[in-house]
């Protein structure tokens, strides 16, 4: 099922933007980002997020990303916010002229981590899916919309009933890049369980 964007809601919308039924543009604006304390100590909880909202406990959602990101930790990709201290992303963030950090941070109950892998500078475009199946959720990466690979499962105390999902981009540092998103849809969850151990 495709998403209508004009239906979803922003929590902190951009000063600039255009919103089009199958297509998001995004301006950033220096100094947003969303982290919180793991490490760095600080805690960012100003980037701009447009999301939709669901009770349905199985499903995938897919967005492809386009950026023209240029500054260090410029970044656009997905993410599933609950509130300030839980949420997950992923995204591709920018940090010299020569690699990029393919990556995702889970934050449960007010702490962040990071995971991420290095790929090419040149990347400018990526699908991104995230899958639900009751409150664990994994996350995959796509550079052709069709072959996706896992980057990540995980686990979020908070994600019980309804949770809110979608689109974000953000520039922590002295930046503005524009990030546009576009195949935005929801099927049933890619995700398959798991065949093997049985549960304890």
């Amino acid at each position: 099922m495709k998403i209508n964007a004009k239906e979803m809601k922003w929590t902190r919308p951009p000063k600039e933007y255009t919103v089009n039924d199958d297509k998001i543009e995004i301006v950033t604006e220096p100094h947003t980002d969303l982290w919180q304390r793991t490490y760095y100590l600080f805690r960012n909880d100003n980037a701009p997020l447009l999301q939709t909202e669901t009770e349905e406990k199985f499903f995938s959602f897919t967005v492809k990303t386009d950026f023209d990101s240029k500054v260090r930790f410029d970044q656009s990709g997905i993410v599933m916010y609950l509130d300030s201290e839980n949420w997950l992303k992923a995204s591709v963030e920018y940090e010299n002229g020569v690699i990029q950090r393919l990556g995702s941070v889970v934050t449960n109950h007010g702490y962040s981590d990071w995971a991420t892998v290095d790929i090419d500078d040149a990347v400018k475009s990526i699908w991104f899916r995230l899958s639900r199946r009751n409150d664990d959720f994994c996350i995959e990466n796509s550079f052709d919309g069709i072959n996706f690979k896992q980057m990540r499962i995980c686990h979020i105390f908070e994600a019980q009933g309804t949770i809110r999902f979608g689109i974000y981009a953000c520039s922590p540092e002295e930046s503005s890049f524009k990030a546009t998103f576009t195949d935005m849809e929801i099927t049933e969850c890619k995700w398959t369980p798991h065949e093997g151990q049985q549960p304890d």
